[in-house]
């Protein structure tokens, strides 16, 4: 069966929009050996975790909105525009059940900062910067982000710096609990990575859309090809663990017998 990945609707109003944006994400899912699975925005919580109860991962996708900032306690900047009450709700209990039941998690650009600001961090509102990193689709390669030599993010690309595209005009500011600083831009120190902390927990997010250069960049096509690994190294692992019970369950239950046929002599 092929790993079963989460995928939020981008946008709970723009409804063009979100269906413009998501068949990047379910195309590079599809390419990488995954199911791609869309949660939409539009129905009771129940049957929304009914849906992502079946899947294995997460996929957070970037999205036009800005993370409402009075849920890290802060004043809405200028230039912070509308928040997405329908897909921060979803997130949010895609978050919980991915944390409660260590699935994969994957954050792509508004995805690593909803997943930051849901783990008690902050973001810059705006980024005032002489890169450009509001560049937008039409810009293939907008800067370079150098990477943590130790991290799982340099694992998966192989290198410790790539060029990236860049369509974004907030970022993660203080890092939230369980996650850390894995990849910066290096003219300006934006934050263009983070990873989570538990070494059997995957949670890996990113600044900018690797589903946009899926095709001609080998990096983005690593990115989502270990977000369906890490689905399936936990299958693996919970196969060895169920066959380990399984035996010592065998070998405790032919233990009772052995002693009992040894009191009847």
């Amino acid at each position: 069966m092929k790993p079963r990945i989460a995928i939020p609707l981008p946008h709970g109003t723009d409804s063009e929009y979100a269906q413009r944006a998501i068949p990047q994400y379910e195309r590079a899912i599809e390419l990488s050996g995954g199911e791609p699975v869309r949660i939409p925005l539009d129905q009771a919580p129940a049957e929304v975790m009914k849906l992502i109860e079946r899947c294995d991962a997460v996929l957070l996708p970037g999205s036009k909105a800005d993370v409402d900032p009075a849920k890290f306690g802060a004043e809405k900047h200028p230039k912070t525009v509308s928040a997405d009450p329908k897909r921060d709700t979803v997130d949010e209990l895609l978050l919980q059940d991915a944390y409660n039941m260590h699935k994969p998690i994957l954050g792509i650009c508004y995805g690593l900062q909803i997943l930051n600001v849901y783990r008690s961090g902050t973001l810059l509102q705006h980024v005032e910067s002489s890169v450009n990193h509001a560049a937008g689709r039409k810009v293939a390669v907008a800067h370079q982000i150098e990477i943590e030599p130790a991290s799982k993010l340099a694992e998966i690309v192989g290198l410790e710096k790539i060029p990236v595209n860049s369509s974004h005009h907030q970022s993660a500011q203080i890092i939230g609990d369980g996650l850390k600083i894995v990849a910066q831009c290096p003219e300006d120190g934006i934050i263009e990575g983070l990873e989570g902390t538990e070494p059997d927990h995957f949670v890996l997010a990113v600044q900018w859309h690797p589903e946009r250069s899926f095709d001609e960049d080998e990096t983005s096509r690593a990115i989502f090809g270990a977000l369906v690994e890490a689905v399936r190294e936990k299958h693996r692992e919970l196969s060895r663990e169920f066959e380990t019970t399984q035996a010592y369950r065998d070998a405790g239950f032919s233990a009772n017998r052995v002693c009992k046929t040894s009191e009847k002599h």
